[in-house]
């Protein structure tokens, strides 16, 4: 039977502000609980090939690479695996991913066992794990502002943040326990079997599945509209350029994690485990108290503060001689880090409309694992050419410098928008629909000359708007003849992709056509036509 729809009921102050109130809602408690085994997986995994590399080889670089390996796949299939997830059954392409995830771990548990592993070998499977990841995240990502109601959604993805932490605890724990006292391939197997099982219990979700009646969008032109609502979003360009730059840099540590723990007095596997503990232990506090973080300060602000912790964290862990000076250090990493990110990802959140929801968000992760790629590369060749000290801290000196910087000059100026969809726009009918060539949409405008300019800077949000939501060119037209006819341009792939803009239409959209009419002095509506180009034909 399908989930019965979410009802909107009144919240307490103190249930609006209960960083626990989302797991009340059935459907996300269970997905919830399913991430959390899927991360553990994820980090047990994680935890058992860098650990494993070690073992192979020593050098800084080919030990970062592991990190880079995990997270490249993210940023080169992200726009595609988002395109996938919006045009696709969601629930559908969530069970195969995890599907894929527990074939990857079963072929690492063969390699091991049977003792052909290799560095190149266990880089290759490590990246097709990622590959994994790279296609399961943007999907959850889009379904949890279906499981809970949008004034719960920051409490939600803060809770994805607690998953990911605990997981972060719990996953390198079970693996430090394997791997000391019955071998790395348990730690693979015991991977296998989880997520098996997860994939079965997300099977149990009933969602239904609405087909667009304008049928499937094809796969390349969902890309172009992803990647174009990014390009003409304010608020996201904003949100992607802090992020990457925060994990460009707080990604040192995790990179060198390992070389900084055997570098500790006493340091072995049980010492990387705690560490990596240490820091999902403090994201997990620092979780806590987002709500009432982010009501006593701006987001930026906010960002920044993490920022610094996070980089003056990493400077103690680059000096710190024992584990009693580095445990404080990430505990106070990991709060940092969960502080910036949830940050982060609300904002993206709610700068995301539905339709394009996978999209977008899988080019936050592709900032997110880009960024990391190369910093784990980046950072790791520091450490090989002089020290992993050194590299530790000229990553935290620069991390704080360029988020300072970003915060000067990669400025968010749009204002909130309602994401709200609307039907209020009425869809064209053709008698007989174009069946093939570029659709051109002429809006014929007469406005006082006096306000020309205003106009001009309004005309501007509309080509944001246009484009957004999947035009593939905008123009505005101005009659020399007569200085007070403008003319906007649209110029669409098809007749389905001009129809399919009518679907993306929201109340922030419609606010902005009400603003354009408000300048129309004429005394009809504007004129507005549709035309198809046509190839000439031969003579």
């Amino acid at each position: 039977m399908p989930e019965e729809p979410l009802k909107a009921t009144p919240l307490s102050a103190a249930e609006s502000l209960s960083p626990w109130t989302p797991i009340t809602y059935p459907v996300f408690r269970m997905l919830w609980s399913t991430w959390l085994v899927a991360n553990i997986c994820m980090w047990m995994n994680d935890v058992a090939a860098a650990w494993m590399m070690t073992s192979m080889t020593t050098t800084p670089l080919w030990v970062a690479l592991v990190q880079s390996a995990s997270t490249l796949p993210v940023f080169l299939l992200g726009l595609p695996s988002g395109a996938l997830a919006d045009i696709l059954d969601r629930r559908r392409y969530f069970i195969m991913t995890q599907f894929w995830i527990a074939g990857v771990a079963t072929l690492l548990c063969i390699a091991v066992i049977s003792d052909v592993m290799t560095p190149p070998l266990l880089l290759a499977l490590t990246f097709a794990n990622g590959i994994g990841l790279a296609m399961r995240w943007p999907v959850f990502a889009a379904i949890v502002p279906e499981l809970v109601p949008r004034p719960q959604l920051p409490a939600a993805l803060a809770l994805n943040g607690v998953s990911m932490n605990a997981s972060r605890i719990i996953g390198p724990l079970v693996a430090g326990a394997l791997i000391a006292g019955a071998g790395t391939a348990w730690v693979f197997v015991l991977n296998a079997v989880l997520s098996v099982i997860s994939g079965f219990i997300i099977m149990r979700w009933r969602r239904d599945h609405v087909p667009s009646p304008l049928g499937r969008e094809r796969l390349v032109s969902a890309m172009r509209v992803g990647l174009q609502f990014v390009r003409q979003s304010h608020r996201l360009r904003a949100v992607l350029v802090r992020v990457s730059l925060f994990f460009l840099h707080s990604t040192a540590l995790l990179a060198l994690l390992p070389l900084v723990a055997r570098n500790l007095h006493g340091g072995g596997a049980g010492t990387f485990t705690l560490l990596l503990a240490s820091m999902g232990a403090g994201a997990i506090i620092a979780a806590m108290y987002l709500p009432r973080l982010r009501q006593m300060m701006p987001r930026d602000t906010l960002v920044l503060r993490a920022t610094v912790l996070q980089s003056a964290s990493t400077a103690v862990m680059a000096l710190a001689p024992n584990i009693y000076i580095a445990v404080p250090a990430m505990l106070l990493n990991g709060m940092a880090w969960i502080s910036c990110a949830n940050s982060l990802s609300v904002s993206a959140q709610l700068s995301l409309p539905d339709w394009v929801r996978a999209r977008g968000m899988s080019m936050y992760q592709m900032a997110i694992m880009g960024a990391s790629a190369l910093g784990a590369a980046l950072w790791g060749q520091v450490a090989t050419l002089t020290s992993v000290p050194t590299g530790l801290l000229v990553a935290a000196l620069s991390g704080t410098v360029t988020m300072l910087l970003a915060q000067r000059w990669v400025t968010d100026l749009s204002i909130e928008e309602d994401l709200t969809p609307s039907r209020q726009f009425k869809v064209p009918v053709a008698d007989v629909p174009p069946g093939a060539g570029h659709v051109v949409v002429t809006i014929e405008y007469l406005i006082d000359p006096a306000r020309a300019d205003d106009f001009r800077a309004l005309m501007q949000e509309s080509r944001r708007s246009r484009l957004r939501q999947g035009a593939l060119d905008w123009a505005l037209l101005r009659d020399i003849g007569n200085p007070g006819r403008y003319i906007e341009q649209i110029i669409d792939e098809s007749w389905t992709e001009h129809l399919r803009r009518f679907d993306r239409v929201t109340a922030s959209d419609v606010a902005l056509r009400e603003r354009k009419l408000a300048f129309h002095i004429g005394d009809e509506p504007p004129l507005v036509t549709r035309s198809v180009v046509e190839s000439p034909g031969r003579g």
